[in-house]
């Protein structure tokens, strides 16, 4: 309940067309969230559920982590899952990422899971998110409505279907995975195709006419690629992850 204020703040950005700016912990200690969220850097801490080992008990741990540390978590799935949604949403996530979402349908399954009735069809667990119990009213009035929801858009077919994506009213941002979009037209990492930069240009021109802000997963660790995508016109961009930090952290180059 106490990041309400951070989350709101990263709400105001988005509306503002101001970046906010993450990354994802793929390390399941408590540590590394730790480290990350009490950095200044970030505004929200992804923990990422679809491409690591980390387990539902560690996850709470590191939702914990990043709260006390003061930065906002959200939770990449493995897939749209309703018991899975629920789940991580009982831990205290604030937010979720939902990879490869491709259809209107996939997003308002998302959606129903993630909220209370009347706007969806979630169980009511007393859990963490909710202190056990103490403070469940609160949490269904104040903090439900507030969680966000970000699609990542990182498939041609998602591209195809952009349109009915953007115009369904449920998204608070996406965010563009852009080797598994390369992948999908056949070139996984290559950017420079021009398929995949026209599949870019239509994601940005459609995400415009909803008012939908625009992200994307900055893989590697580039300040000045950072520095572009906001000028470019992306607000919601998760920078690196705490493992390929670390790769590149204990680099020596040619000794």
């Amino acid at each position: 309940m106490a990041l309400i204020k951070q989350l709101l703040k990263i709400r105001e950005k988005l509306a503002n067309n101001q970046p906010s700016i993450g990354t994802w912990v793929q390390i399941g200690h408590p540590t590394s969230a730790e480290i990350l969220s009490s950095s200044g850097s970030f505004d929200w801490v992804c923990i990422d559920l679809e491409h690591s080992p980390i387990s539902m008990e560690t996850c709470e741990s590191l939702i914990r982590a990043i709260e006390n540390s003061g930065s906002v978590p959200l939770v990449r799935l493995t897939s749209n899952d309703s018991s899975l949604i629920k789940r991580v949403m009982d831990c205290g996530a604030l937010g979720i990422i939902v990879p490869m979402v491709c259809n209107h349908q996939s997003l308002k399954d998302v959606s129903n899971s993630m909220h209370y009735p009347p706007r969806g069809t979630r169980g009511v667990g007393l859990a963490r998110a909710q202190d056990w119990g103490n403070s469940f009213e609160t949490y269904k009035d104040e903090v439900d409505s507030k969680t966000l929801l970000i699609a990542q858009i990182e498939h041609q077919e998602a591209v195809e279907n952009i349109d009915e994506i953007f115009g369904s009213g449920l998204l608070d941002a996406y965010i563009i995975g852009p080797y598994d979009l390369s992948a999908s037209f056949g070139f996984p990492g290559d950017f420079e195709k021009e398929e995949f930069k026209s599949a870019l240009e239509k994601v940005r021109e459609s995400a415009s006419l909803y008012n939908i802000p625009s992200g994307y997963h900055l893989v590697e660790t580039n300040q000045k690629k950072l520095s572009e995508l906001v000028k470019e016109g992306y607000v919601f961009i998760a920078y690196s992850t705490d493992t390929i930090m670390l790769t590149e952290a204990v680099k020596l180059g040619d000794k």
